[in-house]
């Protein structure tokens, strides 16, 4: 059997360890064969200073005349959206004018950390990977988790699609406060760990079995395949970085918990205790990136309206509507607000968490009633963002700023020594 006919045939998969890997196509070779009382000095490995990032968007967006202000610079009026941040006005800075230049509706809400659209990421070096994972691919082995995602898997196209890695695998959530507690605080019984033991080894044994085959292709291949290869490796290489973190802490005792695990009740009642352990990841060390997305299972009746939000969105300027998304809304920003007054009370070396930690809140969807996804609500706290701020930037195109931009001067903040990211055209602070 020719090799080429035999690497045809011969397609490994491996699967869990950051979603599936498979060796490209390659069409030269193919052409003739078809809480709280933890602290962070107290925690293994944890790190004093550390820089963090966490990322808080939902799918809906939010009322624009009712977030952004008029006024720009420091003196920027107390909109409805923003009073629930008042405590929080002097550690965030509120931007208007940045988007990633997409439609898309629905689609292109899933863009809000990534700037590019899922099915025209096939030929992108790094996919439509977001900014989340872009960090904790360089930063993520430091900790026990390189990164936490927390969503639903209900809701619009199937559940959150927040997260998504540069082999365009979308990173599952984790759906609720029990399992996020279990991950930061429950240790796996000796059997489950030996189970681990011989998965992880499993997995390396058909890493080394794919890399000997990429490296046997790649002196018999043209220069466009080997691009590819090389962004094969590139894949294999962050999948060996993941497999030996899982090594690294398999045997490491995971922090003492500060209450009993939480139960699961809906997204609504359950969104305070989410931002709390979130906040115990990143005051712990477990983790550096996390995200949530306000999603799906996000239910109006929990808050005592019983209307749809999906229909609720399209409310066509409808006074009754626009008010119970306000509440809404209102009810996101004020746990948020909460969430950052949480991370300025945990004291972190010589500053706070949240001055250690880059918090960004938005959407991917600007007017929710059309369904437009320019003119983002995008805010920064912490971080080096807590300026007090609103800054305005020109929208039109010719001259507009990408939210990408953004991005590259967050994952620059986090010791990410790269000049680009996604659709950026430069550096935005």
């Amino acid at each position: 059997m020719s090799n080429s006919m035999k690497f045809s045939r011969r397609r490994f998969v491996l699967q869990s360890v950051g979603g599936s890997l498979a060796l490209p196509g390659l069409p030269s070779l193919m052409a003739a064969s078809v809480g709280s009382r933890s602290a962070v000095q107290a925690t293994s490995g944890a790190g004093v200073g550390a820089r963090r990032f966490v990322a808080v968007g939902n799918l809906l967006g939010f009322q624009q005349k009712h977030f952004f202000p008029e006024t720009t610079g420091r003196d920027f009026e107390e909109t409805t959206l923003l009073k629930p941040l008042a405590a929080n006005r002097d550690q965030l800075t509120i931007y208007r004018g940045l988007d990633h230049g997409l439609r898309g509706g629905h689609f292109a809400v899933h863009t809000f950390l990534s700037g590019v659209l899922h099915h025209e990421s096939k030929n992108r070096r790094n996919g439509n990977v977001t900014i989340d994972q872009f960090i904790a691919d360089e930063v993520g082995t430091q900790t026990r988790f390189p990164s936490l995602t927390v969503g639903s898997e209900g809701g619009i196209h199937g559940g959150c699609q927040m997260s998504w890695t540069k082999s365009g695998v979308r990173v599952p959530p984790i759906t609720g406060p029990a399992e996020l507690f279990e991950r930061l605080f429950v240790t796996e019984s000796k059997e489950r760990q030996a189970q681990r033991a011989k998965d992880n080894s499993l997995h390396a044994s058909v890493l080394d079995s794919m890399l000997e085959e990429a490296k046997s292709l790649s002196a018999r291949v043209n220069h466009e395949d080997r691009d590819k290869l090389d962004e094969y490796f590139t894949s294999i290489r962050d999948v060996e970085k993941r497999l030996e973190v899982r090594r690294r802490w398999a045997d490491q005792p995971k922090p003492e918990p500060p209450f009993e695990k939480p139960a699961d009740t809906n997204t609504v009642d359950d969104l305070p205790m989410l931002y709390e352990l979130i906040a115990l990841a990143l005051q712990t060390d477990s983790t550096r990136v996390a995200t949530l997305e306000i999603g799906g299972s996000f239910l109006p009746q929990n808050l005592g309206i019983d209307k749809s939000y999906h229909s609720l969105s399209h409310h066509g300027n409808d006074e009754e509507a626009i008010g119970n998304l306000l509440t809404l809304e209102s009810y996101q920003l004020e746990q948020f607000g909460k969430f950052l007054t949480r991370l300025a009370g945990v004291q972190d070396g010589e500053q706070t968490l949240l001055d250690s930690t880059s918090v960004l809140f938005g959407s991917g969807m600007g007017n929710g009633s059309s369904h437009t996804n320019s003119d983002l609500p995008i805010l920064v706290a912490g971080g080096g963002y807590g300026r007090g701020e609103f800054k305005k930037v020109n929208s039109k195109r010719s001259g507009s700023v990408p939210l990408c931009n953004l991005f590259v001067d967050i994952a620059q903040r986090m010791g990410v020594e790269k000049d680009s990211f996604g659709t950026s055209t430069g550096t935005f602070s």
